[in-house]
């Protein structure tokens, strides 16, 4: 059961020092709002160029400003090199590092752990250890335990122990807000009782569970719902193009009801930190346990497949046009894992500019965000020209749908567009020029229709 905390009582650690191993898009506002709420804050990243970049007050996420960053190197916020830094000097220590997968899919706890190499060599009786990064059960009190404990002191006994999840949306800045609620679970009541009432400065609904298992399996839960219904209406979009329907508008008829439905939007596939990672962390972890979860392996694996989907749409796209896919210039539109962020981490786009290159199209991109960008082959390339490429592109293919792209440009003069994230509508004129995720050829609009449909958005 959750509950809130009662009252803390007056003899308890200050906790005003605080470190955070990982200054990416959960660890630097973290940071910040510690330093916000009075505590002095020793930012660590094993990356150069970022401890660089954050020392001279320029922000690499879309969430924090880089006035704000500033104003908080001001107020406490220092910054170090995972190699430099005196971790033994703090009284709290957040790890905030990536849990990536490996080509199999299984987990890589290879980040936590080296954090948690790094974090033994200073460790000191008293202080507090709180993991962030999104996990399987049992990793907190498992792998994570046995790596501090190697220091030869004990978890519970000399020092406290918790996982907190992290519930950041990137390119949301309210979702860092104090009103969002936390969970905490530590490896005793006391490591939760210390972890809840830290933060509490920072956010103002701290709920406290029963262990650090419940807590991750609360985060899985939250990621892996996602992923599931993300799944759920990419098959429907699937079905809906052998039949001849518009999934767009079925998913707005069935989101006219104001009860027992959540809307979910098909795509090119998932991004990002947590959502194409977190249902085989889970899945794997249930195989310790002699149980096969197929139901959210599926999820995860159909969500994986739809790149190859795209690349098919591309190739039914110009073979309309009596243009095959090998040697045709396609261009993709938008290649960071969802609009309006600057961060292309298992962006679909990867998998889908390295398909279609792999079978023979010559494939350029344009994002506004993003100027220089790794494929899944290991390619790396640069955004170009959105004006030059809508001209000389045989096809587009409309990854990412950002706020900054000139729609107008794009569905005024290109001769072919694969959408995959229904940005052509109100704005399709000509018959023939769009293919839709979902719904097949769309069908030509009146200029006045297609104008409605801009002022609509």
């Amino acid at each position: 059961m959750i509950e809130p905390h009662p009252e803390s009582p007056t003899d308890v650690p200050a906790d005003d020092r605080i470190a955070i191993v990982g200054l990416g898009y959960v660890g630097l506002p973290l940071a910040i709002a510690f330093v916000e709420a009075g505590c002095s804050v020793l930012g660590v990243d094993a990356n150069p160029d970022r401890v660089a970049e954050l020392a001279a007050g320029r922000s690499p996420i879309d969430d924090v400003s880089d006035d704000r960053l500033r104003a908080a190197l001001a107020g406490g916020l220092a910054i170090a090199r995972t190699d430099e830094a005196r971790l033994g000097e703090v009284d709290v220590v957040f790890i905030c590092v990536p849990t990536p997968i490996t080509t199999s899919k299984d987990p890589d706890l290879g980040p936590v752990l080296a954090a948690a190499e790094r974090i033994r060599r200073d460790l000191r009786p008293g202080q507090l250890v709180v993991l962030q990064s999104t996990t399987y059960p049992g990793t907190t009190a498992g792998p994570l335990r046995r790596a501090l404990e190697a220091s030869g002191l004990v978890a519970g006994r000399d020092f406290d122990l918790a996982f907190a999840p992290e519930r950041v949306n990137p390119g949301d800045p309210a979702s860092a807000a104090r009103t969002v609620p936390r969970l905490v679970g530590g490896l005793d009541p006391a490591s939760t009782a210390r972890a809840a009432r830290l933060l509490r400065r920072i956010n103002e609904d701290v709920r406290e569970l029963s262990s650090p298992d419940a807590a991750e399996m609360a985060k899985l839960l939250e990621n892996v719902f996602r992923n599931v219904n993300i799944a759920l209406v990419n098959q429907l979009a699937l079905l809906c193009e052998r039949m001849g329907l518009d999934v767009w508008e079925v998913i707005d008829a069935a989101a006219t009801k104001p009860f027992g439905f959540m809307r979910f939007t098909p795509g090119p596939g998932v991004g990002g930190h947590c959502i194409p990672v977190d249902p085989y962390y889970l899945a794997w972890r249930a195989r310790e346990f002699d149980f096969v979860d197929r139901f959210v392996e599926l999820a995860g694996d159909i969500n994986f497949s739809m790149p190859r989907h795209v690349v098919g749409l591309v190739g039914e796209a110009l073979n309309a046009v009596g243009r095959p896919l090998k040697g045709a210039s396609v261009g993709v539109l938008g290649v960071a894992f969802k609009p309006n962020v600057r961060d292309p981490r298992n962006s679909p786009a990867e998998a889908i500019i390295a398909l279609l290159a792999g079978r023979g199209a010559v494939v350029d991109y344009h994002d506004p965000h993003v100027p220089r960008f790794r494929d899944a082959a290991g390619v790396w390339r640069a955004s170009v020209d959105l004006e030059g490429l809508v001209d000389r592109s045989d096809c587009l293919v409309v990854v990412t749908p950002h706020a900054a792209i000139d729609w107008d440009l794009v569905y005024e003069r290109a001769a072919l567009v694969v959408d995959t994230a229904n940005s052509s509508r109100g704005r399709v004129r000509r018959a023939g020029q769009v293919l839709r995720l979902g719904a097949g050829w769309a069908r030509p609009d009146a200029p006045d229709v297609a104008r409605a449909g801009r002022e609509a958005r």
